[in-house]
């Protein structure tokens, strides 16, 4: 295990299997120091989580400062990723900045981009002049060829390949081994199923399987979040 030199402290909104890993994570590859965790007052059932305080989210900052301490938001893509989006913008509106975790296991090239609370895990391959949102999760091992852009609050899953002048819309997400061709434009709110192969430009709200993929009826919204929305 390498010597990190652990310049800032952070605290983890979570105490699921996300928080676990982003904990081990930062921890062990990164400048943060894990100071607490947090949840929402409602779900706050323990006093302490991987042997740190837990403290409530609607008084975090009268223990943790927003001037000393950075956030992370380690919540999983349920509703299309709309819970960690709502706590991530909760988050920065009592003035934290939202850390990011990029593994030293992946390829990043120079000039690629990439926002906040991100989660990019090992082997991910970033080409070139990539471009990453703000609030992204990458598991491990997918490739995003050079000049695509993944937009805000998308979850990718593992082994997805996204290949060159893509752009990935905003809340989307995209399942295990699924592959996008050259130039294709995924819209916002996207479901891409496990296997999909995405091959042209998608329609907003939409859940999208198989090889060639095609666009269910039901609207992603209605699937994956829990709101109103038509058939077709």
């Amino acid at each position: 295990m390498k010597n990190l030199n652990k310049t800032k402290k952070l605290v983890i909104f979570g105490l699921g299997e996300t928080a676990t890993l982003a904990y081990e994570y930062f921890t062990h590859d990164s400048e943060y120091e894990v100071a607490a965790f947090s949840v929402n007052e409602g779900y706050l059932t323990e006093k302490e989580f991987q042997g740190l305080p837990v403290v409530a989210f609607e008084k975090i900052e009268e223990y943790y400062s927003p001037e000393k301490y950075n956030a992370f938001v380690a919540i999983a893509g349920g509703q299309l990723n709309r819970q960690r989006t709502r706590v991530y913008r909760q988050m920065k509106e009592k003035g934290y900045v939202l850390a990011s975790y990029v593994s030293s296991r992946a390829f990043v090239w120079h000039n690629v981009e990439i926002g906040e609370n991100c989660f990019i895990f090992e082997n991910n391959t970033l080409q070139p002049f990539t471009k990453i949102g703000n609030n992204v999760v990458m598991w491990s091992g997918n490739h995003l060829g050079h000049r695509s852009v993944i937009k805000d609050n998308c979850f990718i899953t593992s082994h997805v390949v996204i290949s060159g002048f893509c752009e990935i819309g905003e809340n989307t997400y995209i399942g295990v081994n699924s592959s996008i061709a050259d130039n294709v434009k995924v819209a916002e709110d996207n479901y891409l199923a496990m296997g999909a192969v995405v091959s042209k430009k998608t329609q907003p709200n939409s859940v999208y399987r198989g090889n060639p993929a095609q666009r269910n009826k039901i609207v992603s919204a209605k699937a994956f979040c829990g709101v109103l929305g038509e058939t077709e």
